[in-house]
């Protein structure tokens, strides 16, 4: 690539981009003026805010003791509550002939006046309340002090009952007034109890809790701006990079001028970085400006202003530079990773129009990855670090701290993976501009009718990528359902059952069908070729030499990862379901049955779709995040996936899903036998302690075979690399692009 074609693309974009009157209103002037705004709002919507009095009715307030008062006329008595509270409760009388009426019917009766706004709630005290209180603090009074006189069966006072609608928000605050009051009232009468046995009222509260805050000054409001400024430099710099890739991409398409950029001496590679650039820089400046404004409205306005009634106002002053400055250094890769993601995703929009409507999926995506640093508990360690945009904001929380000894022990792995990600999406969007059939794609006519008699006739010999890929999501979107649906199995014929229904009804059967419909051959769309014996074989081998690299892989996610204490009293209940069994039916469930039906979904039905794009990368990844993905538990997810990775390069170089269903069946068949069989015979069998290690309560392979097991399965990958078979079936086309429209799967034809 040459540096001068990527600067005069660069200098090019951004003069087009500064030309245009939207794009400076949103990157410059949208952000100086949007949290000012706000704050002058919020202010001013705060001077028409003003407390409603809440209407509350009282029945049977003629039974209630004398002392200590409750009611003052039409108003609690004093002390109960301060008097803002107490001058905002307006009491009045219930008619006379609910006194009589059910429990039931008064509830009907209280909910249709809450309704029409006669009164917001009621409090109704029994009949004999004050008889049964005043019995109760009688025999409170009598009874002996000695320790061998056994207790007295008291009398219950009945309860009084408030009535609300929790669905109306005058009702629900007019019963938490209410409720205040008499509980007020409450420890009242227990005051008064304990006086008449000459009891002092400390004894209630022997000892109290002094708090001492050891936070230094400063901290909490250094704690408060490392939450919220990452968000929200992350959330800007999406928004910052999606606009303008949509103008450089499919604005250009609109206008016309693509065809000239492409037509000159810049290759496509120096187009996109060029183009890349642009992007990061509006990417930048928008989250810069942004955070520029929050922090100086945060400042000077957020600090006047009182969030809650009765609270002090929040004083927040100015983050430290040093906030500032991890801030803007962590700020470039961030916009890197999110303006090569736009891209890609820009080049694919005919229009701008349809290329933001193609922003709500990626900020779907992306948005939970930054939400899940905020939580509560939400801390930097080994697994965090190496979630995508969760631990690059959890590292500049942890800098913004200043807690530099924990960011420098995950700096590495958070940056890698960062790295990783913008190489990734980089390499993605050099893709999409070198496709034609993305970066000038004809519109298209949809319509039922004939796009389902063109796709009927029009079938190829297999699935085409776009029908693999809804193929696998619509069995995801099955699989979900049916979880959520499904309970814990109690016995053992239970969880048969429950496998069998999964694995054949929600997988093997679907996948069938798919294929029969979206392909005609049904052989070629589920890769049930003969591969012949030995590629067979070395599949199985390969699956006993990678099986103790597998269980250290398990053994490290669930380090990183550890199971929640729901999943795992789930998984030892299902140990103990499995007890009974026999080891050939343990065989059957776990081992032969996922062997078959997984691979004829993943390995079969989507990876026959997935390949035809050309890519062995693309579809080797993609049906192995299928695979991990349809397991339930995301330990086991992941574990998945990377065995998901070593069966589908198994499938590209056999073009077969055979070498796959016996690896499969025998890692799943060791890990059966490892985990139910081996442990009643490790400890008779002494030469079984050289090749096992079962000291910390679970079995490992002893270092040595795990370290063997890596070479040999190296040794078969390198055999399996000179191993090719045709992996496209007879008179098959490739898609040139993952997503380029199938108008066999979708049914759509080209407009003339």
């Amino acid at each position: 690539m040459r540096w001068s074609n990527i600067r005069l693309v660069f200098w090019r974009e951004c003069r087009d981009q500064l030309r245009d009157r939207r794009t400076l209103f949103t990157i410059a002037v949208l952000p100086l003026l949007l949290y000012p705004l706000l704050a002058i709002s919020v202010f001013q919507v705060a001077q028409f805010r003003h407390d409603h009095p809440s209407r509350v009715w009282v029945i049977g307030a003629k039974r209630l003791p004398s002392q200590p008062t409750l009611l003052h006329g039409d108003r609690f008595s004093d002390g109960l509550v301060d008097n803002a509270t107490r001058d905002l409760i307006a009491l009045g009388s219930a008619p006379p002939d609910w006194t009589a009426l059910s429990q039931e019917a008064l509830s009907e009766r209280v909910e249709q006046e809450i309704q029409q706004g006669h009164v917001d709630a009621v409090v109704l005290f029994p009949n004999d309340f004050s008889l049964r209180l005043e019995q109760f603090n009688q025999q409170m009074a009598e009874r002996p002090t000695s320790q061998d006189t056994p207790l007295l069966s008291f009398s219950e006072v009945p309860e009084p009952t408030l009535f609300l609608n929790t669905t109306n928000d005058k009702s629900r605050l007019a019963a938490q007034r209410t409720k205040k009051v008499l509980q007020s009232w409450r420890e009242q009468i227990v005051r008064a109890g304990l006086r008449s046995r000459q009891i002092p009222i400390t004894a209630t509260r022997p000892f109290r809790v002094a708090h001492v805050d050891l936070a230094e000054a400063g901290r909490q409001q250094l704690a408060f701006w490392s939450r919220l400024l990452p968000f929200v430099v992350m959330i800007w710099a999406l928004t910052g990079a999606f606009y303008p890739a949509i103008d450089l991409c499919a604005g250009e398409k609109e206008r016309g001028t693509l065809e000239t950029l492409l037509t000159s001496p810049a290759d496509r590679r120096e187009i996109v970085c060029g183009k890349l650039l642009t992007v990061t820089t509006f990417s930048s400046a928008t989250a810069v400006l942004n955070l520029s404004s929050l922090v100086l409205t945060g400042s000077l306005f957020f600090g006047q202003m009182e969030l809650v009634e009765g609270a002090q106002p929040l004083q927040l002053g100015a983050p430290s530079i040093a906030a500032v400055v991890w801030l803007l250094i962590v700020l470039l890769p961030i916009s890197a990773l999110f303006s090569a993601l736009s891209l890609g995703i820009a080049a694919f929009a005919r229009s701008n129009k349809e290329g933001q409507y193609y922003l709500m999926p990626l900020l779907l995506v992306c948005l939970p990855l930054m939400i899940f640093p905020v939580l509560p508990a939400c801390e930097l360690d080994a697994g965090t670090s190496l979630i995508p945009l969760s631990g690059i904001l959890l590292l500049l929380r942890t800098l913004i701290e200043g807690d530099y000894l924990l960011a420098a022990r995950y700096c590495l792995p958070v940056l890698g993976v960062t790295g990783l990600g913008c190489w990734l999406a980089i390499h993605w969007a050099v893709h999409q501009f070198n496709q034609e059939s993305v970066l000038f794609r004809e519109s298209e006519r949809v319509g039922l009718r004939i796009g389902l008699r063109h796709w009927w006739r029009h079938r190829q010999e297999t699935p085409g990528v776009t029908g693999a890929l809804c193929c696998g999501l619509l069995l995801l979107f099955m699989r979900f359902i049916a979880g959520s649906q499904a309970s814990m199995p109690a016995t053992w014929r239970d969880f048969v059952t429950s496998q069998m229904l999964v694995q054949v009804g929600l997988l093997a059967v679907p996948a069938v069908l798919l294929a029969c419909l979206l392909g005609r051959r049904v052989r070629d769309g589920l890769l049930l070729r003969w591969p012949g014996y030995r590629p067979v074989i070395a599949g199985g081998f390969l699956a006993v030499c990678f099986h103790p690299l597998g269980m250290e892989l398990t053994q490290l996610i669930h380090n990183l990862y550890p199971l929640s204490d729901a999943i795992g009293k789930q998984l030892r209940e299902l140990e103990s379901i499995m007890g009974p069994a026999s080891l050939g039916t343990l065989i059957l469930t776990m081992a032969v049955l996922p062997a078959i039906c997984e691979e004829l979904t993943f390995r079969g039905l989507l990876f026959s779709g997935l390949r035809r794009s050309g890519r062995p990368g693309f579809t080797i990844l993609t049906s192995s995040l299928f695979f991990g993905a349809i397991h339930g538990v995301f330990q086991q997810s992941l574990s998945a996936f990377v065995v998901g990775i070593l069966i589908g390069g198994l499938a590209w170089r056999t073009s077969s899903i055979l070498p796959g269903i016996l690896f499969h069946f025998t890692y799943n068949g060791l890990s059966v036998l490892l985990g139910m069989v081996l442990p009643l015979y490790l400890p008779k069998q002494p030469i079984l302690q050289l090749a096992f290690d079962g000291a910390d309560g679970a079995l490992r392979y002893h270092p040595l075979i795990v370290a063997s097991g890596g070479l040999v399965c190296l040794a078969i990958g390198l055999w399996f690399r000179g191993w090719r078979v045709d992996t496209q079936p007879k008179e098959q086309t490739l898609d040139h692009h993952p997503d380029t429209p199938a108008t066999e799967s979708l049914g759509t034809t080209p407009a003339a």
